[in-house]
């Protein structure tokens, strides 16, 4: 069985299902061109369990599907982020601090809002 995710014209991911690809091709959950295979394996460009990536990303609710990259793009969570073009995953435009804080990305001020700690 396969992952398939259901695109909407805008090429917003709708619905994710378990299905085989036969049973997608016959049509019955509507135009085949609409569902695109996605791998649950698969995030940031790299497949977990070494196989080969699929489509950058596991699609989920909300994701673009990109068909010039092949990619699914997850939703831009601030319109400061920006999009790792080899990855397909929107970052910060400031790396988040590596220690034992805890932090919130503040949009306002673009930067990392420390909130608590280990």
């Amino acid at each position: 069985m396969s992952h398939f995710a259901q695109i909407n014209t805008d090429n917003v991911v709708i619905q994710v299902i378990v299905a085989e690809q036969d049973f997608i091709d016959t049509g019955i959950l509507g135009d085949p061109a609409f569902w695109i295979q996605t791998s649950y394996n698969t995030k940031e460009g790299v497949h977990t369990l070494g196989g080969t990536p699929l489509r950058k990303n596991y699609a989920g609710i909300g994701y673009t599907y990109d068909s010039t990259r092949d990619a699914f793009i997850p939703p831009k969570p601030f319109p400061s982020f920006i999009l790792n073009e080899e990855k397909c995953i929107w970052e910060p435009p400031v790396p988040m601090p590596v220690d034992d804080n805890f932090y919130t990305w503040n949009e306002s001020t673009l930067a990392w809002d420390q909130i608590g700690t280990e």
